[in-house]
């Protein structure tokens, strides 16, 4: 499944050692299978129960006992890297909010919390792979979930619109006077750019806390994370480049991109 993505994961897990590396890989294939169900076609209730069977399949995990390839898999690096089990739950709990037929987020608070739950949750599992559980590895891992989701969110506007999905939090489009009315309407609107503005200044705000946190921590075991997070905030800084009145033109870094900072920022 990770060898098949093109995500930008790939490049920063390659830095690993073999079993961290499986477990960072299995994390990974947990949470495609799980996204895939709040985005693949289907009804919610349909969804609800696929959720709730990976909640049970989690617990199964933990009992020791996983019935699926994916928790077969996590099952050595669960009971290795004492993966938190609240935080696979957390993922779903993410995904429950994704799966819903329309999506929108109230207020900003809530986008964070969200962002906690489908992208620092995460980040938690990953220090427990990477060696690095305990003070800062977790405010790194909350700091750069958060920096990567609102990465996402922000390159994934249109997309995300053609599935009735709207992270952008409404209080923030009120406070710029934009009406959130319909979606068409949010992007047509010339201060939607400074929303957006908004929220990739506090994207970089949480780039620049994890620099500094990963700056104390002086760890190589934090490498794949500083890979990741080069890859990620180029992405922004490239759409905050491009603008934000031209959402359709999609944003992303070459192969060959990806693999030059995996090489400078995996090796130095």
């Amino acid at each position: 499944m990770v060898a098949e993505s093109s995500s930008s994961f790939l490049w920063g897990m390659r830095v690993l050692p073999a079993e961290r590396r499986r477990a960072m890989y299995a994390i990974y294939a947990f949470c495609r299978e799980v996204d895939d169900v709040a985005d693949e076609p289907g009804g919610i209730d349909q969804k609800r129960r696929e959720l709730a069977a990976w909640r049970e399949e989690i617990c199964s995990l933990y009992a020791g006992c996983p019935t699926r390839p994916t928790t077969r898999a996590l099952l050595p690096s669960v009971q290795r890297f004492d993966l938190p089990r609240d935080e696979f739950l957390a993922v779903i709990d993410g995904m429950e909010t994704d799966a819903a037929p329309t999506v929108r987020m109230q207020s900003l608070d809530e986008l964070l919390n969200y962002c906690r739950r489908v992208a620092g949750a995460v980040g938690m599992l990953s220090v427990h792979a990477f060696g690095v559980p305990q003070d800062p590895g977790p405010r790194i891992a909350e700091a750069l979930g958060s920096a990567f989701q609102l990465t996402n969110i922000l390159r994934d506007l249109k997309e995300d619109a053609a599935l009735m999905r709207l992270y952008v939090p409404l209080d923030l489009l009120g406070k710029h006077g934009v009406d959130a009315g319909s979606l068409d309407a949010v992007f047509l609107q010339p201060e939607f750019a400074d929303v957006c503005e908004e929220l990739a200044g506090l994207a970089l705000d949480y780039y620049g806390e994890a620099d500094r946190l990963i700056g104390e921590l002086r760890s190589r075991k934090m490498k794949p994370a500083v890979v990741m997070m080069a890859v990620y905030r180029e992405t922004l800084e490239r759409l905050q480049a491009r603008g934000w009145n031209q959402i359709d033109e999609r944003i992303g870094l070459t192969r060959t991109r990806k693999i030059w900072l995996a090489l400078r920022y995996g090796l130095l």
